[in-house]
């Protein structure tokens, strides 16, 4: 049960209301709702953040945003974007080393350009303070740094989004849960 009331269309403030055009903005958007100014801002920043673009790719995202969700833990993102992410092209067995994964097992599943990522991913996730030289090294012999400064983006994005979505305990839809189970991935 979320913490927060998940705000339907027809509770939604006037500034709200757009976000709807389409059916439900997802929990995210629905909770965002209590304070339509704040979700004005914040869901095409999201949108940008995380979604695909001429630099990044889906899977590329992808790879980036459940790893991160599955190091913080965060319930929502993590099996909301392993859903997403079979629509990427990542397959249920890589899911499994995103979410359950060791640097090791990284390495052995993923090529040296996503393992490079994912490492970068973890120095932010888990990391205080400056990603060591090595792992910034080796993400810059694969992406660009018009790419490291998107993908950096990406995983601070989801980081945040991480602590959002655990703090306000925001539900899983019952849709991305039976895909994933169809996945194997319950």
């Amino acid at each position: 049960m979320s913490k927060v009331d998940l705000i339907g269309e027809s509770q939604a403030p006037l500034l709200a209301k757009p976000f709807y055009a389409n059916g439900s903005p997802g929990p995210i958007g629905e909770s965002l709702a209590h304070v339509p100014e704040l979700m004005e801002v914040a869901l095409p920043f999201i949108s940008i953040s995380l979604g695909a673009s001429s630099l990044a790719d889906f899977r590329t995202k992808e790879l980036a945003i459940v790893r991160a969700s599955a190091v913080q833990r965060c319930r929502y993102c993590t099996l909301t974007h392993m859903a997403i992410a079979l629509d990427a092209e990542i397959s249920p067995e890589e899911m499994r080393v995103l979410r359950d994964g060791d640097a090791d097992q990284i390495r052995e599943t993923f090529d040296e350009r996503e393992s490079a990522l994912l490492d970068w991913t973890d120095a932010m996730s888990l990391g205080a303070g400056d990603v060591p030289e090595e792992v910034h090294a080796r993400f810059a012999e694969h992406f660009t740094q018009p790419q490291i400064v998107e993908l950096s983006m990406t995983v601070g994005t989801t980081l945040m989004l991480n602590r959002y979505c655990t703090a306000l305990e925001l539900p899983v839809s019952a849709a991305n849960l039976a895909k994933l189970e169809d996945a194997g991935l319950s």
